[in-house]
């Protein structure tokens, strides 16, 4: 089977490459990309480079093996233009609006409705009715801190008593 191989040269690597982008189509996850791009790569080398199958073979691990650690690199320098910042965080979009307390918070926990979801939120208790601005999101609870009636959350998210 190797000297099958062998015998169609450069062309084996561009065979095995759009092989390789036809198996990712198919089951995506960005991996088989990598491979059948340094299969490419060695099949455009081989046009120009005559060089042993063996060398063919170390080259292209050599690429998968790059390919494999770039990738999740250029993967976080690469950010995406969305509409929909937000899409897959809803609860990071509530991080510094106000809302008011249908219920209380009991013994620092308790819901609040938020368009057409209910939300768990987190803080100190406090009545039903007051204002709280939502300060970060701890997995799927919202954190929230009492608003003062100025507009401006306390910091430790109690009402100052004067």
């Amino acid at each position: 089977m190797l000297t099958q191989l062998g015998s169609l040269g450069a062309w084996g690597w561009f065979i095995a490459g759009g092989l390789l982008l036809v198996f990712e189509v198919l089951a995506p996850g960005a991996f088989m990309a990598w491979l059948g791009l340094a299969a490419l790569a060695v099949g455009a080398i081989s046009l120009y480079v005559d060089w042993p199958w063996q060398a063919q073979f170390i080259a292209f691990a050599a690429l998968c093996v790059t390919a494999a650690w770039l990738s999740p690199r250029l993967a976080m320098h690469m950010e995406m233009q969305t509409d929909q910042p937000f899409l897959n965080r809803r609860a990071e979009a509530f991080i510094g609006r106000t809302f008011t307390l249908e219920r209380p918070i009991v013994n620092g926990s308790g819901t609040i409705n938020i368009d057409d979801t209910v939300w768990r939120i987190t803080g100190v208790d406090m009545a039903a009715g007051s204002r709280v601005k939502v300060t970060r999101v701890d997995g799927t609870a919202l954190r929230v801190e009492l608003v003062a009636p100025g507009g401006e959350h306390t910091a430790a998210a109690k009402p100052k008593r004067y």
